[in-house]
């Protein structure tokens, strides 16, 4: 049976879509495949790691025929990858994939379709559409304060919170949060559930920068993300997100704007002399400047200074200086406002003029 013949790029590109979330190693064999399955005039690409699921397809010459078999994402991805961007030819036969192009014929073991396991979808609570740049953005300023394998599972996820007609994002790791919003034309019912970091980095990665739409379904357990030709189900971390409200700081007195690109500049310079072990770096804040400095066991030391409007009162804090440079890289903006309390309270990150993005970063003795 012949399952495609078309450009190598044709083919290739689905196949990249999917073929993020397969592992290299794996607890089920057949995880490290992906389904193919083709119908009268298209074919489709479908994996899983049993949390994910992405299908995504293409549209082939009809045909009468139709089947589905499962081969090895990475062999196959690999192998278009290092042919010439000629005509290609897939074809299952005998129970075997088999890939043509030019004078070159390769030859793969498939697993029965049958055994595949795929998510199923559970009756939707919410659906809503939002635009892709508008989600996209939602995700670029928050996905850097997930925790990474926490013991706390439901922070190594994103808070997503539909109320209304805002959609909200959050994320914190216990020692920063960032948190981000956007407001959409339509109203929906209100529902707030986390979101693992494997799916989120997905999303991440295949979102499109335009204004096409993205359908987003929830369910008790899991979520569903339609845009394109692409649909990626995802299930759903239980537990209790920490009440972020908590966390942002209501009264900084001492606030100040200061440009974004100095400011990432001056903390990377300051950062060359912190450790693996101990990234702090003290901030102190005086009359018109912000002094930065940074040492290390070996008695070295690093310090920069910037010319700020500021005529409050003077504040000598510490923070891991990582949390900042990652917010700062985030961002896009030409200033930030800075607002800090005491020695021992959080800094709170903003964007001037808007209220739409806020970053919370604990400190750290220095």
């Amino acid at each position: 049976m012949q399952l495609v013949k078309a450009p190598r790029d044709s083919v290739l590109r689905p196949l990249q879509v999917v073929g993020g979330i397969v592992e290299r190693r794996q607890t089920l064999p057949i995880l490290a495949n992906v389904l193919l399955r083709r119908d009268p005039a298209r074919l489709s690409f479908t994996t899983t790691d049993l949390e994910i699921q992405i299908q995504t397809g293409m549209d082939v010459t009809a045909s009468t025929e139709s089947g589905s078999a499962t081969v090895s994402a990475r062999k196959l991805i690999d192998i278009l990858r290092a042919l010439p961007d000629i005509e290609v030819q897939l074809s299952y036969v005998n129970r075997k994939l088999t890939i043509q192009a030019g004078r070159s014929k390769f030859s793969l073991q498939t697993m029965s379709a049958d055994e595949y396991p795929t998510i199923a979808q559970a009756p939707v609570n919410v659906d809503l559409t939002v635009p892709a740049s508008s989600f996209k953005y939602l995700l670029s300023m928050v996905h850097y304060a997930m925790a990474t394998q926490d013991i706390r599972y439901y922070l190594n996820g994103m808070l997503l919170v539909i109320d209304g007609s805002k959609v909200r994002a959050v994320a914190t790791d216990g020692h920063r949060l960032a948190m981000c919003e956007f407001e959409r034309t339509e109203s929906s019912g209100a529902i707030d559930v986390i979101v693992p970091r494997k799916t989120v980095q997905e999303l991440s990665r295949l979102l499109p920068d335009g204004d096409e739409p993205v359908r987003i379904q929830v369910a008790s357990n899991q979520v569903r993300f339609e845009f394109g030709s692409i649909e990626l189900v995802s299930k759903l971390v239980e537990g209790k997100f920490p009440d972020y409200a908590k966390v942002i700081p209501a009264n900084n007195p001492k606030s100040f704007l200061i440009g974004r690109e100095e400011f990432m500049q001056s903390l990377s310079r300051a950062a060359i002399l912190t450790t693996e072990k101990f990234k702090g770096v003290r901030l102190v804040l005086t009359h018109g400047s912000l002094k930065v400095s940074a040492s290390n066991t070996d008695q070295e030391e690093a310090q920069e200074e910037i010319e700020i409007d500021y005529s409050g009162e003077s504040l000598d804090i510490g923070f891991n200086v990582t949390y900042l440079l990652d917010v700062l890289g985030n961002l896009k903006c030409d200033q930030v406002r800075v607002s800090l309390g005491d020695s021992l309270g959080s800094a709170l990150i903003t964007i001037p003029d808007s209220d739409r993005f806020q970053y919370v970063v604990m400190p750290m003795r220095i």
